[in-house]
């Protein structure tokens, strides 16, 4: 493959070897060689459509291109640094296949355009692949909850017991966070479904090339309006990098809960073998190494994304070689997200709930005193001055070591003449987590209808 820059030709002096590695981005941006390939047809096509190509031309260069394509897939590594990075390196190929004809692929177009493009297209690819992983991630969490839909947990506020929830209802909070990176990403690939080829390199093209023939051979929905910004845009990789910092804030929550739960100060849950590790030195541990990794590697997306934004603050218009930079985090961050994501649904799988630690740990700590304060509120009390009263209970509860459950009523009726014998009813972990039948609430019927909302969106989708 020849090395001659395909800039070269108004140098004098050939670029220094360490100026060509340091510059060099084939050995990551060559991931994209698949959308380069198949962009470079579709603008033969649109060129030969400009009169620019013949038939035979444009034939020529999409059989070479299919060639190489061929050689790629079936892993050959034919790139090289000295072509600076896949789309030269693919031009170069095709040069060398198919002789001088190759030399014409690139009329009208400028690397600005052509690495915007070939990104959105793979970009596109990878929000479609992340979005069936959080579904799966989903489903596991909805599994998990069908499973256990009768299991009484403590629900926290602060680390602290607040009330008694359903098991399945702490599960379908996540399944709801992850419904909102779905939209998050879906809106992310509608804003990256704007084709910016055609663009040149800021101004546009002299060859009347037809931009929408274009959008359509490439799959893209829409065009981009401004070949200034078409350049310079790189909001569209931001949108994913900041819907994939949150998708993994929620899954390091999640990593964070399993972690504490499977302790032995919780023993809420039990990890798989499989997804845990030991200790070189301490024959007893099992290690959450998987969920720790997951809360760990959500640095590295938060990292990425302020990366870029660091990269673009201060870059005039259009394109800027800064802009090279997008590609290593953006890598990094679908190939992250995508593992922790895989990683988690297996997790959870696999993941065995101790109910009997989880109903218990739900019947200490007073986690029925807000019920007691709605039973005085349905007995004509104030709500404040329910709660103060409540609060009173539990202070003298507290003071002798009884739990609230198993206060007579002669001594709640020194509090409150409100009280009467049906506030026994209210207090047990079952008849508080019964009694919150609303929508969205823990109540096992509501949590059952959201269980079948989220298999019918399954379904729909």
């Amino acid at each position: 493959m020849s090395s001659k820059k395909a800039w070269s030709g108004r140098f004098r002096l050939p670029i220094a070897k360490s100026a060509e590695e340091f510059s060099a981005s084939v050995h990551y941006d060559k991931r994209l060689y698949k959308q380069d390939i198949i962009q470079s047809m579709a603008y033969a096509r649109c060129l030969q459509k400009a009169g620019i190509l013949t038939v035979q031309e444009c034939q020529k260069i999409i059989k070479g291109l299919e060639t190489i394509k061929k050689e790629i897939d079936k892993g050959k590594n034919p790139f090289k640094a000295s072509c600076e990075d896949i789309h030269m390196n693919i031009e170069m190929l095709l040069i060398e296949k198919i002789g001088e004809v190759g030399k014409k692929v690139h009329t009208g177009r400028s690397r600005n355009d052509q690495v915007s493009t070939d990104l959105r297209m793979y970009l596109k690819w990878e929000i479609t692949e992340t979005l069936i992983q959080i579904e799966n991630l989903q489903k596991s969490l909805v599994d998990l909850a069908d499973k256990n839909i009768d299991v009484i947990m403590p629900g926290y506020t602060h680390l602290q017991r607040a009330q008694p929830i359903l098991f399945a209802h702490q599960m379908m909070a996540y399944y709801e966070m992850l419904q909102r990176d779905k939209d998050r990403l879906e809106d992310s690939y509608r804003r990256c479904d704007f084709m910016p080829l055609g663009s040149g390199s800021l101004s546009g093209t002299n060859f009347g090339l037809d931009r929408k023939f274009l959008a359509k051979e490439l799959g893209f929905a829409n065009i981009t309006n401004n070949s200034l910004d078409a350049v310079s845009d790189r909001d569209f990789v931001l949108d994913y990098l900041y819907s994939a910092s949150v998708c993994q804030m929620h899954l390091s929550r999640l990593a964070e809960e399993l972690i504490i739960w499977s302790s032995y100060e919780f023993c809420y849950i039990t990890l798989s073998d499989a997804y845990t590790t030991g200790s070189s030195l301490m024959p007893q541990k099992k290690n959450p190494d998987m969920a720790e990794l997951t809360r760990g590697k959500t640095g590295r997306v938060y990292g990425s994304l302020f990366s870029l934004l660091t990269t673009m603050k201060g870059l005039p218009l259009a394109y800027n070689r800064d802009m090279q930079e997008d590609k290593e985090p953006l890598f990094d961050s679908i190939d992250t997200l995508k593992a922790c994501l895989g990683i988690m649904a297996e997790m959870l799988k696999t993941a065995k709930v101790n109910s009997e630690r989880m109903l218990k740990a739900s019947k200490k700590g007073f986690l029925t005193a807000t019920d007691m304060v709605y039973y005085l509120v349905t007995k004509g009390e104030s709500f404040r001055t329910a709660h103060e009263i409540v609060g009173k209970i539990i202070a003298f509860c507290e003071e002798c070591n009884m739990q609230l459950e198993y206060m007579a009523l002669p001594d709640l009726k020194k509090y409150s003449e409100r009280f009467t014998y049906d506030v026994t009813r209210i207090l047990s972990a079952e008849s508080s987590v019964k009694a919150k039948d609303v929508h969205g609430g823990t109540a096992p019927s509501r949590v059952k209808e959201a269980i079948k909302r989220a298999r019918a969106n399954f379904l729909h989708n």
